[in-house]
C-alpha cells in the first residue's frame, strides 16, 4: 500500500477534504485530486508520521519517492531505491538533483553489521590552481567561482550512483535509469515549486542558450504549474549511461559535449579528468550520544565530524530536562556550534590531501575542554573564539534522501550541484547542469564563501582535491540496529539542521515527523549571530538576548527527509519546508 505523506500547513488556515470514509485535515493547497491509499494526519500542531512494514521512501520530490517506492515493492532493495531516485530527482529537481554534481551515500546493513561511506565529491579539475579565484592584486573575484565555467569540479554522481549499485545494488542499471530516463523523454508535469524557481533564477538561467533551451519554452516563458517539461537531450545523456555505465558518461558522446562546453568558455575540465574520476570508499565517522551510535560522512564532508563533535559536548548537559528550545537549551546548542565551526575553518579539508585529526575533533574529553568555556548565563563572543587544539593534531541547494528496506538496510544520501541551479550553466546537447562547487575551496585562505563559511589551507584549491562540504547524511543505531536515516540540504546549515533532528527525538521524545517539523536554529562561528526560523517564542528571544546573543529571525533552513525505525515499522518524515518532499512505504 501506497502511503504519502502531505506538507503541514505553512498558514493557519485549515480546510477539511474527505475521500470515501477518510477524513482528513490538511491545507487548502494540499488536498489532491484523487485520494491516495493512506494519509498522514495533521492537526494543528499534532502531527503523525507515516508508518510502513516492508520498506520506506522520502525524498524531496513526489515523482522520485514513487519510483523508489516500486522499486521496493518489485522486491528490490535500499540501494536500488536510491539509485533509482538519485537519477529520477536530475530530471524533475534540477535545481538540486543532478548528474553534473556529486555528493555522498552512507549505506547500512543491520544483518551484515556493516556501515558504509561513498564518497562521490567533486574533484578539482587537474589545470586548477590555487590562486585560479584572485585578481592581479590578491583579491578574491566572487563570480568568477560561482558562475563561470571555471567554478565547476569534475562531476562524481554518475560514478558514485553507479559504484552503489554495482556494491550493494540487486537490479540492472538499465532499470534503475529506467524511469528517469521516461520522465526526461516523456516530460512530467511541473509543479509550482518547479515555476517559481524559473522565474526566480531567470536572469543567471537565460544568460546561456543552452540552458534556456532546457527550462522555457521557445517564446523565453517559464512552463507553469500543470504544464509538461520534455528534455530530450538529456534522456539521450541518461540512455548512455544506462547502456554503457560510467563510460557512457566520463567517456564517447557526454565527455565529448562537456568538454567542448568548457573549451568555448575556458573552462578547466578535460577528458583525462573525467576518465580520471574515482568515487572513493570510506570508512563513517562513528560517535556515540545518550546510548545511540551516530554515523555519518567523513572528510572531505566536515558534516559528520561536527555532528558527533557537537554531541559530545552537549552530552554533558541535561537538555532533555532544559526543555525543547527553551532559552537555555538554544543557548548551550549555539555555544557549542560555535566552537565546531571554530574548529572547521582550521583542520578540516579533503584527507588524502590533509592530515585532519578527525579522532581528536570527536574525542570526548576534547568536547569537554570545550564545555568548559561554556558560561551557562552568557554568550561566548565569537571574536573571543579560536579553533582548539584537538588530541592527536600536529602542528543553498541540495538534496537529500533517505530509504530502507525490509532486508535490513538503510541508506541516507545527500547530493548536489552547490547553489540552486548550481552555475546557472547547461552543457549544450547533454541536457544537465554543471556544478560550482569550486566555490567550496577556499578561494583564499580567511575569505569566507557564499555561506559565509572561513576555510584555511587545509581546503586551499589544489589539482584532483576535494572540495570540503557540510553534507551530513547520517544513520542513527540503538543496540545493533538502524533507528534513524537523516540528512538534509542546507549549506552551512546541514550540520546544524541534523544535529536538531537527532537532538528531538533522542532528548525530547518527539516523534519523527515533529522532530523534521519543529523549528530550527543555527550559529556558525561567524557572523556571530544566531539565527532562527519563525515559531521560537518571543519570550525566548527576549531572554537570549538578555544573554547577550544576537537574535536574527531568516528563512526556513533545511529540508531533512528522515525515516525512523521502531519494532519493526518504518516511520516516515519529508519535511514541509520543501512542498515536493514526500514519504512512501510498502
Amino acid at each position: 500500500m501506497i502511503q504519502k505523506f502531505l506538507s503541514i500547513p505553512s498558514k493557519r488556515q485549515l480546510t477539511r477534504c474527505r475521500w470515501g470514509l477518510v477524513t482528513l485535515t490538511l491545507s487548502i493547497t494540499a488536498c489532491a485530486a484523487t485520494p491516495p491509499a493512506k494519509q498522514a494526519i495533521i492537526e494543528g500542531e499534532r502531527s503523525v508520521p507515516i508508518e510502513a512494514k516492508k520498506g520506506m521512501v522520502v525524498t524531496s520530490h513526489t515523482l522520485a519517492t514513487k519510483v523508489a517506492q516500486q522499486v521496493l515493492a518489485e522486491g528490490g532493495n535500499a540501494i536500488d531505491a536510491a539509485v533509482t531516485a538519485g537519477f529520477a530527482l536530475a530530471v524533475t529537481q534540477p535545481r538540486s538533483g543532478n548528474i553534473g554534481g556529486g555528493g555522498f551515500m552512507l549505506i547500512s546493513n543491520d544483518k551484515k553489521k556493516m556501515v558504509e561511506a561513498i564518497d562521490y565529491r567533486e574533484t578539482a579539475p587537474s589545470g586548477a590552481s590555487e590562486k585560479m579565484f584572485q585578481d592581479s592584486k590578491g583579491n578574491v573575484v566572487t563570480d568568477r567561482s560561482r558562475f563561470t565555467h571555471l567554478a565547476a569540479g569534475v562531476p562524481g554522481t554518475v560514478a558514485g550512483l553507479l559504484m552503489a549499485l554495482e556494491r550493494h545494488g540487486s537490479i540492472s542499471r538499465e532499470r534503475a535509469l529506467a524511469p528517469a530516463i521516461r520522465l526526461a523523454e516523456e516530460g512530467f508535469i511541473v509543479p509550482a515549486r518547479f515555476t517559481k524557481g524559473t522565474i526566480e533564477a531567470a536572469a543567471m538561467l537565460k544568460k546561456w542558450p543552452a540552458t534556456k533551451k532546457a527550462f522555457y519554452k521557445a517564446n523565453g516563458s517559464p512552463y507553469q504549474p500543470g504544464e509538461r517539461l520534455v528534455q530530450k537531450d538529456l534522456a539521450e545523456t541518461l540512455k548512455r549511461i544506462a547502456k554503457e555505465g560510467r563510460k557512457g558518461f566520463y567517456q564517447g558522446k557526454t565527455a565529448d559535449l562537456i568538454v567542448a562546453e568548457m573549451k568555448r568558455h575556458n573552462g578547466l575540465i578535460t577528458h583525462n579528468d573525467l576518465k580520471g574520476y574515482q568515487p572513493e570508499v570510506r570508512k563513517p565517522v562513528h560517535g556515540t550520544y545518550r546510548g545511540y551510535d551516530i554515523y555519518s560522512m567523513p572528510s572531505p564532508s566536515s558534516g559528520g565530524t561536527h555532528v558527533v563533535q557537537i554531541l559530545n559536548i552537549l552530552e554533558g548537559y541535561p537538555i532533555g530536562k532544559y526543555g525543547h528550545n527553551s532559552a537555555k537549551t538554544i543557548h548551550l546548542m549555539a555555544e557549542a556550534m560555535k566552537r565546531a565551526y571554530a574548529d572547521r575553518s582550521k583542520y578540516l579539508g579533503d584527507t588524502d590531501f590533509v592530515k585532519v585529526p578527525v579522532a581528536g575533533l570527536t574525542d570526548k574529553n576534547y568536547a569537554k575542554t570545550l564545555r568548559d568555556q561554556i558560561n551557562l548565563n552568557k554568550a561566548t563572543p565569537s571574536k573571543t573564539i579560536s579553533p582548539g587544539t584537538p588530541p592527536g593534531y600536529e602542528s543553498n541547494e541540495t538534496t537529500h534522501f533517505s530509504i530502507v528496506d525490509r532486508f535490513g538496510n538503510a541508506v541516507a544520501n545527500t547530493y548536489t550541484i552547490n547553489f540552486s541551479y548550481g552555475s546557472g550553466i547547461v552543457v549544450d546537447g547533454a541536457g544537465f547542469l554543471l556544478n560550482n562547487e569550486m566555490d567550496d575551496f577556499s578561494a583564499k585562505p580567511g575569505v569566507p564563501n557564499a555561506y559565509g563559511l572561513i576555510g584555511g589551507e587545509a581546503n586551499k584549491i589544489e589539482p584532483r582535491k576535494r572540495m570540503l562540504s557540510s553534507m551530513s547524511p547520517t544513520i542513527v543505531k540503538k543496540d545493533g540496529k538502524n533507528f534513524m536515516v537523516t540528512g538534509s540540504p542546507g549549506g552551512s546549515r546541514i550540520i546544524t539542521t541534523t544535529l536538531q533532528v537527532i537532538m528531538n527525538v533522542i532528548d525530547h521524545n518527539l516523534n519523527i515527523l515533529a522532530a523534521v517539523s519543529a523549528p530550527r536554529i543555527h550559529h556558525q562561528w561567524l557572523p556571530d549571530e544566531i539565527r532562527i526560523e519563525q515559531g521560537i517564542s518571543p519570550d525566548t528571544i527576549r531572554l537570549l538576548e538578555g544573554m547577550e546573543h544576537k537574535v536574527s529571525q531568516q528563512s526556513a533552513m533545511g529540508a531533512i527527509q528522515s525515516i525512523m525505525i521502531t519494532n519493526g515499522t518504518f516511520y516516515g518524515a519529508p519535511d514541509p519546508r520543501r512542498s515536493t518532499s514526500s514519504a512512501m512505504g510498502i
